[in-house]
């Protein structure tokens, strides 16, 4: 399953070696746990960061948790799946619990930098590579206190709890890569000095203001004046329940908004039965599979609402400014920092939500759309490859390793949105 093996030297694979197989380009092994056929963000950005780190000439490797072992060639790269547990009240999440069996695969694989999104279960990959002398990256694809309080933890406790877990990864990882200076805040906080900051991005393709198609948005909005949609996974860190009560909000208030949910999770069937009994014109998608129709429903959409406030960058909020749809946000996490004044940043009430809502609608559409998009363009999929692999200290498509990982003035340093409520 895993090829032939073959020893480090000097912290890599030995030039010879790569030559021989035909490869001049790195071996990047990624492992991350979480994954699912249904999973949004990080199965989207594990995707793309693939395919580009194989557009640059390295060989990515993804190790993912799974029902069944399986070994896979993808367009994102060879895709390695191992049995792992299923999480009890996630919804289907697994991860990568054999250590003695991941670690007999990365010493087979023998990488030339790891790159590693779980802070938490797969922390000592990061010993792992200072033993094999491989370079070492944790992708921060989270903060640990803001899932800690969205799980109830209080936020004192939560904070210290944090530190203490950060402190630990900053020391097992060479880099820990931050897609935001929000995400960045935990770990400098803790005195890291290793953090480096990469952006995630859109495929502004796929993603963008000319799908908008009337016969879409009849179809969801039947009838409504305003559709809403709510691009999420539905479980407690995301928030849903936000959005349905910033709908009865807004209805409450006179405005004839419709809401349609695009995501699954452990949370929906009570998001269904609440949405039922107060009377709430809600319409529940599922997972969308299909990338093409959710850009459309995205397109068609008034305004996304993001209201998890642990979120690191959100993709699906992106995704729909790309699309000329603006984004109201939790004020609590990075989201501000992406949607910049594309948006509206809301306390995490529905009151505020609802508020937020009320006046991105006030502005004329077609400046809040040409604002939504515009904002988008500054985050491209080439750029964070780009990105990514100078945290790697490799090549990229455009130049040499080595270069500075600094992002564009325009992203580093945004205008803050509106913010509506305390």
């Amino acid at each position: 399953m895993t090829g032939p093996s073959r020893g480090h030297r000097n912290g890599g694979p030995t030039r010879a070696y790569r030559a021989s197989y035909g490869r001049e380009g790195l071996r990047i092994v990624r492992l991350a746990n979480f994954v699912t056929p249904t999973s949004g963000g990080l199965r989207t950005a594990l995707d793309r960061l693939g395919r580009g780190y194989r557009a640059a000439g390295h060989e990515p490797v993804l190790i993912v948790p799974g029902a069944t072992a399986a070994d896979e060639p993808a367009d994102q790269g060879r895709v390695v799946t191992l049995p792992g547990p299923e999480l009890p009240g996630t919804g289907g999440y697994r991860v990568l619990a054999d250590r003695r069996g991941i670690a007999d695969l990365l010493d087979r694989l023998a990488p030339d930098r790891i790159e590693v999104s779980d802070r938490t279960t797969l922390r000592w990959t990061g010993e792992w590579a200072r033993r094999a002398r491989v370079p070492s990256v944790m992708v921060s694809h989270e903060t640990a206190d803001g899932v800690l309080r969205t799980w109830g933890v209080p936020a004192a406790l939560a904070v210290r709890a944090a530190d203490r877990l950060n402190r630990r990864t900053a020391w097992a990882y060479g880099r820990i890569v931050c897609t935001t200076a929000w995400a960045e805040e935990e770990f400098v906080r803790v005195g890291a000095r290793n953090v480096v900051r990469a952006p995630l991005g859109v495929d502004l393709e796929r993603c963008r203001p000319g799908r908008r198609d009337p016969a879409v948005r009849a179809r969801y909005a039947e009838g409504a004046g305003v559709l809403l949609v709510l691009c999420s996974r539905l479980s407690v860190e995301k928030r849903p329940g936000t959005a349905l009560d910033a709908l009865a909000r807004l209805r409450d208030a006179g405005v004839p908004a419709r809401l349609v949910v695009a995501g699954d999770g452990p949370l929906r069937p009570g998001l269904e039965r609440r949405a039922r009994a107060r009377g709430l014109p809600v319409r529940f998608l599922g997972h969308v599979a299909d990338r093409e129709a959710l850009a459309d429903l995205q397109a068609a959409a008034d305004l996304c609402l993001a209201p998890g406030p642990a979120e690191t960058f959100g993709l699906s909020a992106l995704e729909a400014l790309a699309c000329g749809t603006p984004a109201v946000v939790s004020a609590s996490s990075a989201l501000p920092e992406v949607v910049g004044a594309a948006g509206a940043a809301a306390a995490d009430t529905p009151a505020a939500f609802a508020d937020a809502a009320r006046g991105l609608l006030a502005l004329p559409e077609a400046g809040r759309r040409a604002a939504a998009r515009a904002r988008a363009e500054h985050f491209s999929w080439d750029r964070s490859v780009a990105a990514f692999l100078r945290a790697h200290e490799a090549a990229t498509a455009r130049g040499p390793a080595g270069a500075p990982a600094a992002l564009p003035a325009a992203v580093a340093d945004p205008p803050r949105p509106q913010e509506v409520g305390g």
